[in-house]
């Protein structure tokens, strides 16, 4: 099932912003998410692929880059061979901010067959009390080291019985291994318990109620473009990455502090045109130009209040940039310092550019 990507879209800078400054975005450098080049599209675009039952992720994933021409392709979260659903793929610089997603929860629905007849409120009870906290330790055939760790389970519900067998609901940490969490459950409950089908309806904003793309679906709009040029259907299955960006705290950014954030300067307070309510020291931000494009992800070293109290100084180190260098023009100065000081909060984006 398709969508257009707009819809998807909605919410990129929609929270509630705080002004900082004003400076016009030149309509020369970069593009607004939905209307850059096809070209363009692909190197910074979001698949959000309906994973198909047998094939591994790093299958989907190679599949999709050889159909695109793509020399550079990735997903987040790993579903095994036989679990279906939501496996989200970036492309071109998107991979870098795939990251982006093991903030948020995910949601599973899956089948869990129990090996022996059990009253229904004693597996209701137990159900309740894998809702919170948990330990888990990855099962043998994982890609992690085997150590006990936690993770939290935010929601888990029994849709649906049918003698042994179970629907449920579950919305959970990144990182948790449903099947094994199947497995604990028959543990407790003392009869045993399989997970018998999986899959994954939600990966944070991407929900496959609002739109998710079958590999056809794929196939069919990338034909229809090499084909005819038209870019039209190509542009529902391909979004842009900042369709992932809904629920994360943003900064909007100066054009011209754009470029020096892009050879890895740290973002200043004059190179800010306005901010997220909200943001606390040492939380995960995204950098964003006046046309909604991802530049990064940086951390906050300043809160959203301290900010507004203050005319300059460091606010967001950069841990990851996304955009090109030289999307947007040069307007900072580079200065001399000796080796050991390069990084400092001398090299800051937006203190040379206002």
């Amino acid at each position: 099932m398709t969508t257009e990507p707009k819809a998807a879209l909605q919410g990129v800078v929609s929270d509630d912003m705080v002004k900082i400054s004003d400076e016009p975005t030149d309509p020369n450098y970069g593009w607004e998410p939905s209307k850059r080049p096809i070209k363009e599209l692909l190197n910074y675009g979001l698949i959000p692929l309906d994973k198909t039952s047998g094939p591994t992720s790093h299958e989907e994933v190679s599949w999709v880059r050889r159909l695109l021409s793509m020399e550079k392709a990735g997903h987040s979260g790993t579903l095994d061979p036989g679990v279906t659903g939501m496996l989200p793929i970036g492309l071109g610089h998107a991979t870098k901010a795939l990251g982006l997603l093991l903030i948020f929860p995910k949601e599973y629905v899956g089948i869990m067959r129990i090996h022996s007849s059990v009253p229904r409120p004693e597996v209701d009870r137990v159900i309740k009390e894998f809702t919170d906290e948990i330990f888990q330790r990855p099962p043998q055939r994982s890609s992690v080291k085997r150590e006990t760790r936690t993770r939290r389970i935010y929601e888990l519900e029994i849709i649906e019985q049918k003698g042994n067998l179970f629907l449920l609901r579950c919305v959970c940490q990144a990182g948790t291994y449903i099947r094994k969490l199947f497995y604990d459950i028959g543990e407790v409950i003392t009869v045993g318990a399989t997970m018998v089908e999986l899959r994954r309806t939600k990966v944070g904003p991407l929900d496959e109620a609002k739109g998710i793309i079958t590999f056809h679906e794929l196939d069919i709009a990338v034909q229809k473009w090499k084909d005819s040029g038209d870019d039209s259907e190509l542009r529902k299955v391909v979004w842009p990455i900042e369709a992932c960006l809904e629920g994360i705290r943003k900064v909007v950014v100066k054009d011209s502090a754009v470029d020096a954030v892009c050879h890895g300067a740290m973002l200043a307070i004059p190179g800010i045109i306005s901010l997220s309510k909200g943001i606390t020291k040492g939380e995960t931000v995204v950098l964003l130009t006046a046309k909604g494009e991802m530049i990064g992800i940086a951390e906050a070293s300043m809160s959203t209040e301290e900010v507004q109290a203050q005319p300059k100084g460091i606010a967001f180190p950069v841990r990851r940039v996304i955009m090109d260098q030289g999307t947007y023009p040069k307007m900072w100065k580079k200065q001399d310092k000796p080796a050991k000081e390069e990084g400092t909060a001398e090299q800051a984006a937006g203190a040379e550019s206002v």
